[in-house]
């Protein structure tokens, strides 16, 4: 049997309960050999029964903390025991398809680059016709602008439909991944060291790319490589303290601040603002069945400015009754 090329470790994304179907996939449609490494942060106790089952029955390494885990910090957890030319760290609520891990080792075996990101796309797992494009690469660059400095980005053909710009993707050099998925040479982190901790959540990917371009690494896209990023919602209910604290005020806030001052962009940069307001709408996710409950009440038309105003209110008043911060849930 060939000795594995690359290990896979799964890390906690925002949410639990797509555990086993994630894993089952990535077992069902993997073709080359590779060593699993799963880093399970604190998850309630049916998905932490299932891990050791299943670690148990398949062979893989599990690391288990009572804690909740950034993705970081999980992926730290995990780094440091990987011994093969390649390492994945893959969320723990993607779908992964056929050739996936093949596709993407042989991007890097033949390009030689340090990172590679594959097509990955949002939408039902198994109509891979019916799939609107997640990101296909990206631009990532530091742009200045009357004295202030910004970092601009763009995740190529997002929300596009598969189809209609299926002809346009091909394997190339690139800005930007995510880390919904992503291959990277184990050996670069012995020249760039391990994940930055202090960004607990946003901006994780920016600051991995940036430093890997900083240090004279290559990043390349893959297409024919895909994973499917499932979105979120519905959450189940063991699902919430884990998500509310990922995407927390807490955690924005530190995260942010700490990449625009490590980076040294602006604080009133268009990349803090724009992200930032991001975080707190994904944040209401799970609140949404329940604002369109109490919106759909009301006569007024949707672009109304006094239903604006409403939208808003509500969304102050759930956030207070939802949100927790760092200590309460850690």
């Amino acid at each position: 049997m060939l000795k594995p090329q690359v290990t896979v470790v799964v890390v906690p994304r925002e949410r639990f309960s797509y555990t086993q179907l994630s894993l089952e996939g990535i077992y069902k449609h993997t073709d080359i050999p590779f060593n699993l490494i799963y880093v399970d942060g604190n998850s309630p106790q049916p998905i932490k029964r299932y891990l050791a089952e299943q670690s148990q029955a398949k062979g893989f390494r599990l690391i288990r903390s009572e804690q909740y885990l950034s993705p970081n910090q999980a992926r730290n957890l995990a780094l440091s025991e990987v011994d093969t030319e390649y390492v994945v760290f893959i969320d723990n609520d993607v779908q992964v398809t056929p050739g996936w891990l093949r596709k993407i080792v042989e991007c890097a075996d033949e390009t030689k680059a340090w990172v590679v990101g594959p097509l990955y796309l949002d939408g039902v797992y198994g109509k891979l016709e019916k799939q609107n494009i997640h990101m296909a690469g990206g631009y990532c660059e530091f742009q200045e602008k009357e004295g202030k400095k910004d970092l601009y980005e763009q995740r190529r053909f997002a929300k596009n439909p598969l189809p209609t710009v299926s002809s346009l993707l091909k394997r190339e050099a690139t800005e930007l991944i995510e880390f919904h998925c992503v291959l990277a040479r184990t050996a670069i982190f012995q020249q760039i060291g391990y994940f930055d901790e202090n960004i607990m959540g946003m901006a994780e990917e920016s600051d991995f790319c940036l430093t890997v371009r900083n240090a004279g690494g290559t990043i390349y896209f893959e297409p024919d490589s895909r994973v499917i990023y499932v979105f979120p919602v519905p959450l189940q209910w063991y699902d919430l303290s884990y998500f509310l604290l990922r995407w927390s005020d807490t955690w924005n806030k530190s995260s942010i601040y700490y990449f625009q001052q490590k980076w040294g962009i602006s604080e009133d940069s268009r990349f803090v603002t724009v992200g930032y307001k991001w975080a707190n709408r994904h944040r209401l996710l799970p609140l949404e069945p329940m604002q369109e409950l109490l919106l759909n009440l009301l006569p007024w038309r949707e672009k109304s400015e006094l239903y604006l105003n409403f939208r808003g209110f509500i969304e102050g008043i759930l956030t207070r009754l939802f949100m927790k911060n760092k200590s309460q849930l850690s």
